[in-house]
């Protein structure tokens, strides 16, 4: 699907604007939300907040979504988080993330793209666009810190994770999982970035593409890489405790400067049967 250069300036534009710069954390983070993490807390299906939903029709230069938030008034505001399904994928692929992130303390809006045949390219945009809504039109708008956004996406929607981070580089964190994507060279991003890959991946090869991703990424930047040990392309798309974990902890750390969950990544993860590989920057900046 083609998209015209005056609506991609638009869209980046608006979110660049958006992601203003912000002070350094201090040693105890005024974004920490929750309760003091434990590796059962990390794991479980749902966190401490309750949470409410709000439908997104299509036609806000996404697909359809859904938008998950807490209802806590009382701890400030929220970073959020834009999670894009796959090649020939729905909302349904990557649903499950909605829920369990939000009720973690994000704002999470998962979504359909605009067709399932769309390239990553198309991906980042709509990536940028769901935020965007979430920001400026949703019903939890008020509830958004706007100098705090992430994305995440599977297959070609990783793919466009990391293409969004190349355009919006103000962006916090980024999450390619079991990422696809032509070009394989990301030597430019400033966005933390963690790259879940699959073992027995025979869509998105890890060594043709994670692998790659990874290795391109800068060496000052924060980073992190996991190989899940016998898992296939489609991991991503069904409840999983290790995907869970690792990106609620990148996400606490990197959007909320959260350093309570600095020990879930730091050192890095060891005699793990369901890691096959795992490598990332320590200590974490």
């Amino acid at each position: 699907m083609k998209r015209g250069p005056q609506w991609t300036a638009a869209v980046v534009g608006a979110v660049t604007a958006l992601l203003v710069s912000v002070p350094a954390a201090a040693e105890e983070s005024p974004y920490a939300r929750g309760p003091e993490p434990t590796t059962a807390t990390i794991e479980a299906d749902r966190g401490s907040f309750e949470i409410a939903t709000e439908k997104v029709p299509a036609g806000q230069d996404f697909g359809a979504g859904t938008i998950h938030y807490p209802t806590d008034t009382g701890q400030g505001t929220f970073g959020a988080i834009a999670i894009a399904p796959g090649f020939l994928e729905s909302e349904a692929a990557i649903a499950w993330y909605g829920p369990r992130l939000a009720s973690q303390g994000f704002v999470v809006i998962t979504f359909s793209t605009k067709s399932t045949l769309d390239t990553p390219d198309n991906r980042s945009g709509q990536l940028l666009a769901a935020l965007r809504y979430v920001t400026e039109t949703s019903q939890a708008k008020s509830r958004v810190d706007r100098n705090r956004l992430a994305v995440m996406g599977h297959s070609m929607g990783g793919g466009g994770a990391l293409i969004a981070s190349q355009k919006a580089p103000a962006l916090k964190a980024a999450i390619p999982l079991t990422g696809w994507n032509p070009n394989t060279t990301f030597s430019d991003l400033k966005v933390p970035t963690f790259v879940v890959s699959a073992q027995n991946d025979f869509i998105a090869p890890d060594g043709t593409y994670s692998r790659p991703f990874y290795q391109s990424l800068p060496e000052s930047l924060d980073k992190a890489y996991v190989l899940l040990a016998g898992a296939g392309h489609l991991v991503p798309t069904k409840p999983n405790v290790t995907i869970a974990k690792y990106s609620i902890s990148w996400m606490k750390r990197f959007v909320d400067d959260d350093t309570r969950y600095d020990r879930f990544l730091c050192p890095l993860p060891a005699n793990d049967p369901k890691i096959a590989v795992y490598r990332g920057t320590c200590p974490i900046d």
